[in-house]
């Protein structure tokens, strides 16, 4: 059984429902079940040709499964789809699910990785957690994700997911990654000192995140969110402090 979580826009044409269980191997079957359980849904997430509609974007737990299969991505029992609709610009009507404990492992592995290479004096070490950061801001994602995949497979860790914008944690993300290049830069030019002080406000800033709950570059990103800056616009959910983990779950 996988359950949908409909957005707002559409729960009155399923009943006012908030969530449907459905039935499917992936995500096209299961859509075709709850399509044919509240007709009135199909016209707003496909075309005429029964293609999803290209502001219709769908998520299978906290992934986009744009980055995964697409329609075919499988599912497992238990498994949660969530339907994002857009507005002008791309940006989604409604928070999706953020799993905390991948930014948890991400953070961590981030602080670790940067220690060794700290003590062993190994500046290619930081550039490559830089890089990993990097892609995985441009991919949507954890930079460290495919180790979150594997512990959590291994249960050594456990979904926790909150409703949230996950915008803000990947500009964090982007940020310590682009500090890291700018320190291993710094490196190669002859200036260590520097680099390894820039190293080490990452590992700071990661630190306070993980410990303390703070993540400094949502903070930033809410902040030049309200001053209407090009592309920040994401604002923070009712009731959360920005940077701060929101209230509640997904």
């Amino acid at each position: 059984m996988t359950v949908v979580r409909l957005p707002t826009p559409l729960r009155p044409f399923a009943e006012g429902r908030k969530e449907v269980d459905v039935e499917g191997k992936n995500v096209r079957t299961a859509l075709q079940d709850l399509t044919r359980r509240f007709p009135g849904l199909a016209p707003h997430l496909y075309d005429e040709a029964g293609h999803l509609r290209p502001y219709v974007n769908v998520f299978r737990n906290d992934e986009d499964v744009r980055t995964l299969q697409g329609e075919e991505t499988p599912l497992a029992n238990g498994d949660r789809i969530l339907i994002v609709p857009s507005i002008a610009g791309g940006r989604s009507v409604e928070p999706r699910p953020v799993d905390y404990s991948a930014l948890r492992t991400n953070q961590a592995l981030i602080i670790l990785l940067l220690l060794i290479g700290f003590i062993a004096d190994r500046s290619w070490i930081s550039a490559a957690v830089g890089g990993v950061m990097l892609l995985g801001s441009l991919l949507g994602r954890p930079g460290f994700i495919i180790v979150y995949r594997l512990a959590h497979a291994l249960r050594i860790v456990r979904p926790d997911r909150v409703r949230d914008h996950p915008e803000p944690h990947l500009f964090a993300q982007a940020f310590g990654g682009a500090v890291l290049g700018l320190a291993y830069l710094a490196m190669i030019l002859g200036a260590p000192v520097i680099g390894w002080a820039l190293v080490w406000v990452v590992i700071a800033l990661a630190a306070l995140n993980l410990f303390g709950g703070l993540c400094v570059g949502c903070a930033v990103y809410y902040w030049l969110n309200r001053f209407h800056m090009p592309g920040f616009r994401a604002a923070p959910l009712p009731g959360a402090v920005p940077g701060r983990r929101p209230p509640g779950e997904a």
